[in-house]
């Protein structure tokens, strides 16, 4: 049975990114690794996005908070505030909105990058002077965004809490040292593990996508902007779907 263009060209990509990353783990255990490029990327990948996660993640905060008092007023539960919101942010609005700013800000710029160096022939130049591309480029900026992204995770989460703490004291009182014992005290290890361990499947989807679109752009300078454009859909939707398997899989091993 012949399956319609659509949907075979959906499963044509699919077996091009697998393929890609077969060889993205094969080009990393290999000899020479370019530790210079990957130490500036994770710099441009980590540090630059810190401001733009730190802050969505500090709104989340303010927004979470000042949502669910009313109803946690209603039910004469407001001091479980500070335990809902680091619950929250920990097991899943942390990781999933950092992944998706991420996605927006590096996949694009990846898909972005990497195909214009493409359809300016600079990778053909690179790989015509003996030096490999594919780890120059590719490896060196996928294995930083697996490792940075939980980084800044970790680091939303702390801005996102403290948002959560301020917007608590617009109409009540609570010491800061109160608020997060409270958050603290309602968190545990099944509750962080899972939700660290994702964030890394999420970095390298981001980045493997982000490359893999990049480094196969056609069409010329059109081509750029519809890998970067794809880049940040495709990665997007990676992210949830990954999310919602590691809900699945936690969920059976009763962890969390």
């Amino acid at each position: 049975m012949k399956l319609p263009g659509y949907a075979a060209a959906v499963f044509d990509e699919a077996g091009q990114i697998v393929l890609f990353t077969g060889r993205f783990f094969t080009e990393t255990f290999s000899r020479r690794f370019e530790g210079k490029e990957f130490l500036r990327q994770c710099y441009i990948i980590g540090y630059k996005s810190l401001p733009l996660i730190g802050l969505t993640g500090f709104i989340m905060g303010l927004v979470l908070t000042i949502q669910v008092r009313p109803t946690l007023v209603a039910y004469g539960v407001e001091a479980r505030i500070p335990a809902m919101v680091g619950l929250s942010f920990v097991r899943e609005i942390g990781p999933v909105v950092s992944a998706l700013i991420f996605a927006g800000k590096i996949g694009s710029s990846m898909g972005a990058e990497l195909g214009s160096m493409r359809v300016t022939e600079q990778i053909d130049s690179m790989d015509v002077s003996g030096t490999n591309p594919f780890k120059f480029l590719v490896v060196t900026r996928v294995l930083a965004a697996t490792i940075m992204l939980p980084v800044l995770s970790i680091l939303s989460d702390a801005i996102g809490i403290y948002g959560s703490y301020l917007a608590y004291n617009i109409r009540g009182i609570m010491s800061i040292r109160l608020f997060y014992y409270e958050v603290f005290n309602y968190l545990h290890f099944s509750d962080l593990l899972p939700a660290f361990v994702k964030v890394y499947f999420f970095g390298f989807a981001v980045g493997i996508i982000g490359c893999f679109k990049g480094y196969y752009t056609t069409y010329g300078t059109a081509g750029v902007g519809k890998a970067a454009n794809s880049a940040v859909v495709l990665s997007s939707v990676m992210v949830f779907i990954l999310d919602l398997l590691a809900v699945q899989i936690t969920d059976l091993l009763g962890i969390g």
